[in-house]
């Protein structure tokens, strides 16, 4: 869609231009000849800019809302059958803002939130040029809520809501105070805390355990805690290195049943 309207110029045919709209419709419904297609669009491009200028601010880059307008006008294009009596300008409008929305539905709001929050946050756009023109100063929060008749609290709620336009990238920086180093978003956001992991083996241990007899217990501590030797184990126990072979077996087929049923 790049460079729609810069392309349209170089293919028109300046015969063209001494037709009327009616004309030029009634002849491209005729032929479907591109140089025709391509003259009425440089004629009705200035709808397209009009109606994408509506849609500045909005998380969405003018430029992009541009081409997505010169190409619902040319679908306008396409689909307008002159005998209907309709105006162009009247077909075309409806169908422009329709691929405009549906492009801001596509790649727009990257978090859904409530329908309220989003009219608000247009309101807000719109309040905040009005107010600078009227105020000759950048309004503040109470001046916005006073001319909307909303608490400050939603219009907070709805400016941090209009954040999720589009996702913020992780390599975008801060300044750092006069400091020497940027500080990137990437850094400020937390990491998983390694104590997490312990915590939750710990509470598993604990929980398999209880389904262990005190032999059992023992032979887990003393091999798995206090690192000692079968040999060990057995001397204390009483029993053979053979015997603790097997209840350590026992015990880690025990604990891998437990294991499994928690994940």
């Amino acid at each position: 869609m790049k460079n729609l309207a810069k392309a349209s110029n170089r293919t028109t045919d300046k015969s063209l231009k001494i037709y009327t709209e009616k004309e030029l419709f009634k002849k491209y419904k005729e032929t479907k000849d591109m140089e025709i297609r391509n003259e009425l669009i440089n004629r009705y491009l200035y709808i397209g800019e009009i109606l994408s200028k509506k849609y500045v601010n909005r998380g969405i880059e003018y430029e992009d809302i541009y081409q997505v307008a010169s190409l619902g006008l040319i679908y306008a294009i396409e689909r307008y059958d002159i005998d209907k009596g309709f105006e162009f300008s009247s077909f075309a409008t409806p169908t422009i803002i329709g691929e405009i929305k549906k492009h801001f539905r596509d790649k727009g709001w990257s978090i859904r939130v409530p329908r309220r929050i989003q009219e608000l946050s247009k309101k807000i756009n719109i309040t905040k040029n009005t107010l600078q023109q009227t105020l000759q100063r950048t309004p503040k929060i109470k001046d916005i809520a006073e001319y909307l008749n909303c608490t400050e609290e939603e219009i907070m709620e709805a400016m941090e809501a209009s954040q999720v336009y589009t996702p913020r990238s992780l390599d975008l920086t801060y300044d750092n105070d006069g400091e020497d180093k940027d500080i990137k978003m990437g850094d400020l956001i937390g990491v998983l805390d390694k104590n997490f992991d312990t915590i939750e083996n710990r509470d598993f241990i604990k929980r398999a355990m209880e389904k262990l007899n005190e032999v059992e217990k023992k032979v887990l501590v003393d091999r798995f805690f206090d690192t000692k030797t079968q040999i060990q184990v057995a001397t204390e126990l009483g029993v053979s290195q053979m015997t603790i072979s097997r209840m350590e077996k026992k015990v880690i087929e025990k604990m891998k049943k437990e294991l499994n049923k928690s994940m």
